[in-house]
């Protein structure tokens, strides 16, 4: 495939590790003392483990996105508490990468699922951004 430098295999491994900030956080409970992990800042670096599983075999002239993520946040985690995010490679089809994803704090599994990512050419993808943004004015 052109996108890469070498072949991607089944079963590389990409990992995000990260302290949960208050930026991270959502008060679901009306106690701001209480608040925890927030769902989107969770797929972010999710995505983040995804996208690091894959940067290194990316020629220098692509890139990847996210294209699709299923996800089931399993446990509430803490403000403060140290959360690691792990994406496995398990199906590639051309420029597209399945990945199974799980996240888990000190204490338990939180989140578990599926991500796509697709691979792209920057300056195609860079084009196509600029003439819709020309379109939006």
């Amino acid at each position: 495939m052109n996108w890469m430098k070498r072949p991607l295999k089944i079963g590389t491994v990409g990992r995000s590790t990260f302290l949960v900030e208050p930026e991270h956080g959502i008060d679901i409970t009306g106690d701001p003392n209480l608040a925890v992990l927030s769902t989107p800042s969770l797929i972010w670096f999710l995505e983040k483990a995804a996208r690091q599983a894959v940067s290194a075999v990316l020629e220098p002239d692509y890139n990847s996105a996210g294209v699709h993520i299923d996800v089931q946040h399993l446990a509430a985690t803490p403000l403060g508490h140290r959360v690691t995010c792990t994406a496995r490679v398990i199906h590639i089809d051309g420029p597209s990468i399945l990945f199974q994803v799980e996240a888990c704090d000190q204490h338990e599994t939180i989140a578990k699922g599926m991500h796509r990512r697709r691979t792209f050419k920057i300056d195609r993808f860079a084009d196509r951004v600029r003439r819709k943004a020309e379109r939006a004015t």
